[in-house]
């Protein structure tokens, strides 16, 4: 059971929530009114369609101490869910830059699928809470961007657009050239005529073709499609300009559709190893323990080991799938041997290439992606070691904790104060279905009370969902993996939390 101070904290704040979300904001009849002035947007921004546009000009105008109860007054004015998620990655695009890297403060928008998986996977009590929470990241954000040059996104190209036949092409070929103004005038066109499955399949071997940003490129273009499936496709036009602009990054680097750099090369030569795989490689059956032979193979491979490694496995009969489990074996036995930053994105990646795997329409980009995934474990592995030691964790062989030690709310104790102790209680709970889903669900609630941070959302929603995607034999040992970076009962609650405790509505 949860302690007494714990409990009645949280029955406040799903009393509160609640009563805000259903119309209990009457104490908020305060709030200042929006002027004219305040909606303005100059020509040379971009503009949204004129249903959004004055709830993004809200969310950018209102100081952070009051927006979460401005917003607590959208709703309690009859503002739908989808309304305020989509004026929320508007609102990021427009005012955050993905530079000097598509992550750090451009977190506000890379987190806004997360946070709506999050919203959909909780109790009912809990399902405003990561919409709020990623409101007010947004502001955090917007401050920073304002502290570094206050860029914001230019109005969409009108001049020299490509034909509409040929706008595909032209995308390409920008992409592959790194020419960003070109990009812009044929995502444009793209954008307003293509299919979402031809965009989607267009940007995914760019996005995914280069470790710079360790992931996030990928990571944007998943959840931000992901994303437009929730809020309406009539948003696209600014998000895939957004989106070709920072798969487009490539600060500090020269051109490398002209250079030969380390972090573009195994993209290069898994195009070429795509041709080596068999006809057949699609199997219709998973092979766990080829699984563990990749898992054990990503301990030490360089990237064009991995993806060769990758080649040979799927030509002898091995089922992608299977290998999808040895790269989220080995992502997650990262984060067991290091619990911090880098091994964190080897999982949220690997989640962003798995959907896009699943999701684009031509098999060489899906096989090409295959490669790239296990590339891209080496690659972590390697930016992991060249921050501090790996500790020495073989998450293929975890024993369990003895069930009869084992609680719900023991485990939950021991994460964040003794990590060992509770990938063993992890592993033990998770192995009945029941004790899991439990696990899970309290694993949520966690980031609900104490994430503070956009990659406690991110790495939440990406590790809880790839649980219910990997093999059943291997559910245990990935989640034991993962335990190391969940929050655990001894974790502060945050300060939005605590102001929404204490919101008297």
């Amino acid at each position: 059971m949860l302690g007494h101070h714990h409990a009645h904290d949280r029955r406040r704040f799903v009393r509160n929530t609640l009563a805000a979300a259903a119309g209990g904001a009457s104490a908020l009849a305060w709030l200042p009114k929006l002027t004219a002035d305040d909606v303005a947007v100059t020509p040379d921004r971009v503009l949204f369609n004129p249903e959004i546009e004055p709830l993004v000009r809200l969310l950018e105008t209102t100081p952070r101490d009051r927006i979460v109860d401005r917003v607590f007054s959208e709703i309690h004015a009859g503002r739908s869910y989808q309304d305020l998620l989509a004026a929320l990655l508007l609102a990021g695009i427009r005012n955050v830059q993905p530079r000097p890297a598509v992550g750090f403060k451009f977190h506000s928008v890379l987190v806004v699928h997360s946070a709506h998986q999050a919203s959909l996977a909780a109790a009912n009590e809990h399902r405003w809470t990561p919409l709020l929470w990623s409101i007010d990241y947004f502001k955090r954000a917007q401050q920073s961007d304002v502290e570094e040059g206050d860029w914001t996104m230019a109005a969409a190209p009108t001049g020299d657009l490509p034909d509409q036949a040929k706008a595909l092409g032209a995308l390409d070929e920008a992409m592959a050239n790194w020419d960003i103004e070109a990009a812009d005038a044929a995502a444009t066109v793209v954008a307003r005529t293509a299919t979402a499955g031809q965009i989607l399949n267009l940007l995914a071997k760019h996005a995914a073709r280069d470790y710079r940003s360790i992931g996030h490129k990928s990571i944007y273009l998943a959840n931000a499609f992901r994303t437009l499936d929730v809020i309406g496709w009539q948003h696209a036009e600014p998000v895939v300009r957004s989106l070709c602009y920072a798969i487009l990054n490539h600060t500090g680097d020269p051109n490398p559709a002209k250079s030969d750099l380390e972090v573009d090369r195994v993209g290069r030569s898994n195009w070429k190893r795509v041709d080596q795989l068999s006809s057949n490689w699609f199997a219709t059956k998973r092979k766990p323990v080829e699984s563990a032979t990749l898992a054990k193979a990503l301990r030490t491979a360089s990237p064009e080991e991995a993806s060769q490694t990758v080649v040979e496995l799927v030509n002898s009969g091995t089922d992608p799938d299977s290998i999808y489990d040895g790269v989220m074996l080995a992502a997650a036995e990262l984060v067991a041997r290091q619990a911090s930053i880098v091994p964190l994105h080897a999982v949220t990646t690997s989640n962003a290439m798995r959907h896009l795997y699943r999701s684009v329409y031509d098999d060489r980009t899906r096989q090409w992606l295959l490669l790239q995934n296990a590339a891209f474990i080496s690659h972590f592995r390697q930016s992991a070691q060249s921050r501090g030691n790996l500790a020495s964790a073989d998450l293929l062989s975890l024993e369990g904790a003895p069930a009869g030690d084992v609680s719900l709310d023991g485990l939950f104790a021991q994460i964040g104060a003794n990590p060992e102790a509770a990938a063993a209680s992890t592993f033990t709970l998770a192995q009945q279905n029941d004790s899991a889903q439990a696990l899970i669900a309290r694993a949520r609630e966690m980031v609900f009370l104490k994430g503070n941070d956009a990659h406690d959302y991110k790495f939440s929603s990406a590790a809880l969902e790839d649980y219910e995607q990997i093999a059943p034999q291997w559910r245990a040992h990935y989640l034991a993996g993962c335990s190391h970076l969940l929050h655990g009962d001894k974790a502060p609650t945050t300060s939005l939390a605590k102001r929404v405790l204490q919101q008297d509505v």
